[in-house]
């Protein structure tokens, strides 16, 4: 695992797409019981090198009912996001993660990862790649449907603060999706 992540690292595979130059940022252990797949590092990270070291990673954390320690012990949760650096600034937020990370580096990550019980899938990258056809057609549909896919993932919506609408508009999901995903995370760790 510890030459993985170290070649994960040292990627230099989309090298010439990324303004901010590659800083691959993941976080795995063989012990891991939960997976989180997020989206990519926004500045914040890539700056820090920390995952979910922002806004979002503090919502993430209230949302899991874990504390900083338990969520960076990476014997109880491997970061895994799709893109694993910071792609870029789009007209309306960051850059979709780059297609290159996942093919490249989630199936060598899970041959190492040997006693995950739980994936939480974050936003609609993380939901269409992993679920594929079984996915909803929107991200809320899917997130709605969360039963459908457990007990292996858990789809989620981004805790980006810029989603207050989408909580505000879908009230179903704290009243439903909380609960379950932080009973499920209190019961693995």
């Amino acid at each position: 695992m510890e030459e993985l992540l170290q070649n994960i690292k040292d990627c230099r595979l989309c090298e010439a797409h990324l303004p901010l130059g590659p800083r691959p940022v993941v976080s795995a252990h063989p012990d891991s019981k939960i997976v989180i797949i997020g989206q990519a590092p926004g500045t914040k990270v890539h700056a820090s090198g920390i995952p979910w070291d922002d806004p979002s990673g503090n919502q993430l954390r209230k949302w899991l009912n874990v504390s900083v320690e338990d969520f960076y012990d990476n014997t109880k949760f491997a970061i895994i996001p799709m893109g694993f650096c910071y792609p870029g600034k789009g007209k309306s937020g960051d850059l979709p993660p780059r297609k290159e990370c996942a093919p490249q580096w989630h199936k060598p990550l899970f041959d190492e990862l040997k006693n995950v019980e739980l994936i939480l899938l974050i936003g609609a990258y993380a939901q269409n790649y992993y679920l594929g056809k079984l996915a909803k057609k929107t991200l809320t549909e899917t997130v709605k449907h969360y039963n459908d896919y457990l007990p292996k993932f858990l789809p989620l919506p981004h805790p980006s603060p810029r989603n207050r609408f989408w909580l505000t508009k879908n009230p179903w999901f704290q009243v439903d999706v909380l609960p379950e995903l932080e009973r499920r995370v209190k019961e693995l760790l």
